[in-house]
């Protein structure tokens, strides 16, 4: 485990019980979200290539806003 990990769950430890369980039910989505994208991107690698050859080409030409923008 790495420090900061280490330090950022001596701080929720230190939290009521609900925002601790709150805390941990949003890492374990980010976690159960991050496994889903990399089986689903494990699964098919050229849908990926495609993708990110069609995001380099919208930028090429311009038809990319960043993203502060658009928000």
């Amino acid at each position: 485990m790495t420090q900061l990990l280490a330090d950022a769950l001596r701080k929720v430890g230190k939290l009521p019980e609900d925002e601790q369980n709150a805390i941990a039910s949003q890492i374990l989505a980010t976690l159960e979200d991050e496994e889903a994208w990399d089986k689903t991107l494990r699964k098919n690698p050229a849908k990926l290539r495609k993708l990110a050859a069609k995001a380099l080409d919208e930028l090429q030409r311009g038809k990319t806003r960043p993203l502060d923008e658009i928000l």
